[in-house]
C-alpha cells in the first residue's frame, strides 16, 4: 500500500482535487433553486413508498421507473429537508459519473493525463453541475450509462463472464431508472469493435462467439432486472405512457426532418450555453486527433453520443437539455482527447480552448450557485425551472408559515387548497408537510374562477383554510371572493417583462 501511495501520489492528489471540486460545486447552496415540478412528484412518491411498503412500485402509475425513488428513501431518513435529500442523491450520482469517466477514458485512451482532464471536464461542466443538483432521474441515468459503457468495454477486452455479469447489473440499473436506457442496451454490443482480435480465422470466430455469448448474458441480466417491475400493478403503463413523449416508429418515413432539425438546433444551443461552447470546440479537435491514433475507440464513443442524440431528436415530442444529459460525459471523453495533439499549433489551441472552458465554466457555475436568475440558461430551462408554474418558488416559505400556525394552534385543522392535482402543487407543498395529519393539502384543479366548493365548506366548518395558486391561473377578484392575501412570491422575470408569482390567500 505504501509503495502504491508513493508511486501514485500525484494522481491521488489530483483525483482528490477533482472530486472535491465536483462535490463542492454540487453540494453548495443545494436548495437555492426552487423545487421543480418533477422533483416534487418524485420526492412525494418516495415519501409515500417509505410510509407504505405495498406501494413500492407507485411510480409505475405514471409510467415511471422506481429505482431513483427507492434510492431517495434512505436519504429521507438522514436529512430533514426532503428537497435536500432528493438532490443529494443526484450529487452522489454526479460524483460516481466523474469516477466512471476517469476509468473509461483511461481504459480507452491509455492515458492518465487525458483521463484526469476528462473527469475534470465532467466535474465542472455547468451542463453536468446544473442537473447533478436537481432531484431528477437524469443524473442517475447518466451514471448508469457511463458505468455500463465501462463494464461493457472491459467485457470486450477481457472476454470474462464476471465482467459481462457486472455489465448486466449496470444495464439493469439503467432500465430501472429511465426509459432511454433502451439506447444503452442497443449500444452495448457495439463494443465488439474494440476486441483484440487474434490473427487466425478460426480463433476470430471463437472470440466473436464468446463475445456474443457474453453480450447475451449482459442483456439477459439487464432485462431480467427490468422485469422486476412486473411485480407492480401498472407495469403496462411503462410502454403506453412512453407514447405521450415519443412519436411512432414510422414517423421517420412521414416527416424525417421534423422535428429532427429543430431539435438538433436546440441540442447545439444547450451545449453552447451549458457546455459551455468551448467544450464543443475541444470535442471536434479531440475527435479528429483520437480518430487518427485510436480509431476503434473513437468510433465507439461517437456511437454512444450520436445514436441517442439523433434518435431522440427524431422521435421526441419535447426536447429539453436533461434528455441528452447522459451523453455529455462521452462528449467530455473525446474533448479531453484533444490533448493528444501535444505539439505545434493544435497543441497550443487545445490548451487555450481548455482554459477558456475552465474560466467560462467557473463563471456560469458561480451564477448557478449564487444567483441562478442571471445564468445564461437555454430558454426552455429558464422558463421551466425559474419562470413558469413548474418552478416552485415560495413553496418552502408557505410550508414554514403553515407549520408555524400548526405549532401555535396544534388542535386546529388546517386545509390548504392548491391549483392542480399533481406536480409542483400540491406535491411540492405535501413533501414539506409530510407527517402532519392535522394539515390537509387538497388539489382543486386549474383556472380558479371562483372559490372552490371544498374550500368554502372547510371554512364554514371552522377550519383555517388557505388557497395557494399561481397568479396566471387566478381568474377571480380576491377581495370580492373573500380572500385575504397573506404573501406573494415572485418568480424570475420573463423575456416580455412579465412576472409570475405564487400567491397564498386565506379565506375570511
Amino acid at each position: 500500500m505504501r509503495r502504491f501511495l508513493a508511486k501514485n501520489k500525484k494522481l491521488i492528489l489530483l483525483a482528490i482535487l477533482i472530486l472535491g471540486a465536483g462535490f463542492l460545486l454540487r453540494i453548495y447552496q443545494l436548495t437555492l433553486l426552487p423545487i421543480f415540478a418533477d422533483e416534487a412528484i418524485y420526492i412525494r412518491w418516495a415519501q409515500v413508498m417509505r410510509a407504505e411498503e405495498t406501494l413500492r412500485f407507485l411510480p409505475l402509475s405514471d409510467g415511471k421507473q422506481p429505482l431513483y425513488m427507492w434510492s431517495v428513501i434512505p436519504f429521507l431518513k438522514l436529512f430533514s429537508d426532503p428537497l435536500f435529500a432528493g438532490r443529494f442523491l443526484s450529487v452522489l450520482s454526479g460524483i460516481a459519473t466523474i469516477v466512471g469517466v476517469f476509468l473509461v477514458t483511461k481504459l480507452l485512451f491509455k492515458s492518465q493525463k487525458i483521463a484526469l482532464i476528462a473527469s475534470s471536464i465532467t466535474a465542472i461542466s455547468p451542463f453536468m453541475v446544473f442537473f447533478d443538483r436537481m432531484a431528477l432521474v437524469d443524473s442517475m441515468l447518466a451514471t448508469t450509462a457511463v458505468w455500463t459503457f465501462y463494464l461493457a468495454t472491459l467485457t470486450a477486452k477481457t472476454l470474462r463472464l464476471d465482467m459481462a455479469m457486472l455489465t448486466g447489473f449496470a444495464l439493469g440499473a439503467a432500465f430501472l431508472t429511465k426509459s432511454p436506457a433502451l439506447f444503452v442496451a442497443i449500444l452495448l454490443p457495439v463494443s465488439v469493435v474494440i476486441i483484440d482480435w487474434p490473427s487466425k480465422g478460426k480463433e476470430k470466430l471463437k472470440v466473436l462467439l464468446r463475445f456474443l455469448f457474453l453480450a447475451g448474458v449482459s442483456l439477459l441480466i439487464g432485462y431480467g432486472m427490468y422485469n422486476i417491475m412486473r411485480l407492480g400493478p401498472n407495469f403496462h403503463l411503462l410502454s403506453s405512457r412512453n407514447l405521450d413523449y415519443v412519436y411512432p416508429y414510422l414517423h421517420i418515413l412521414e416527416t424525417p426532418l421534423d422535428p429532427l432539425l429543430p431539435h438538433l438546433g436546440a441540442a447545439l444551443t444547450h451545449f453552447r450555453l451549458m457546455g459551455p461552447w468551448a467544450l464543443l470546440a475541444l470535442f471536434v479537435l479531440g475527435a479528429f486527433y483520437s480518430f487518427k491514433s485510436k480509431p476503434k475507440e473513437t468510433v465507439l464513443v461517437l456511437a454512444w453520443i450520436f445514436f441517442p442524440l439523433l434518435a431522440q431528436a427524431e422521435y421526441a415530442k419535447v426536447f429539453t437539455a436533461r434528455y441528452i444529459l447522459f451523453i455529455v460525459p462521452f462528449v467530455g471523453m473525446l474533448a479531453a482527447s484533444a490533448f493528444r495533439a501535444k505539439k505545434g499549433i493544435w497543441g497550443w489551441a487545445a490548451g487555450a480552448i481548455f482554459i477558456i472552458f475552465l474560466l467560462h465554466s467557473v463563471y456560469i457555475n458561480w451564477l448557478l450557485l449564487s444567483d441562478p436568475e442571471k445564468a445564461t440558461l437555454p430558454r426552455s430551462e429558464r422558463s421551466g425551472y425559474l419562470e413558469e408554474w413548474t418552478a416552485g418558488t415560495g413553496i418552502k416559505e408557505v410550508s414554514d408559515y403553515i407549520r408555524d400556525i400548526h405549532t401555535q394552534f396544534p388542535e386546529d385543522k388546517i386545509v390548504v387548497g392548491t391549483e392542480g392535482y399533481f406536480g409542483t402543487l400540491p406535491d411540492g407543498l405535501q413533501i414539506y408537510l409530510n407527517g402532519l395529519p392535522e394539515i390537509i393539502v387538497v388539489g382543486i384543479g386549474l383556472g380558479i374562477d371562483e372559490v372552490p366548493k371544498p374550500l368554502a365548506e372547510s371554512r364554514e366548518a371552522g377550519n383555517r383554510t388557505f388557497l395557494l395558486v399561481n397568479s396566471s391561473r387566478l381568474g377571480l377578484k380576491a377581495k370580492e371572493a373573500g380572500l385575504t392575501l397573506i404573501a406573494a412570491y415572485p418568480k424570475a422575470v420573463k423575456p416580455d417583462g412579465g412576472r409570475e408569482a405564487l400567491l397564498l390567500f386565506e379565506l375570511d
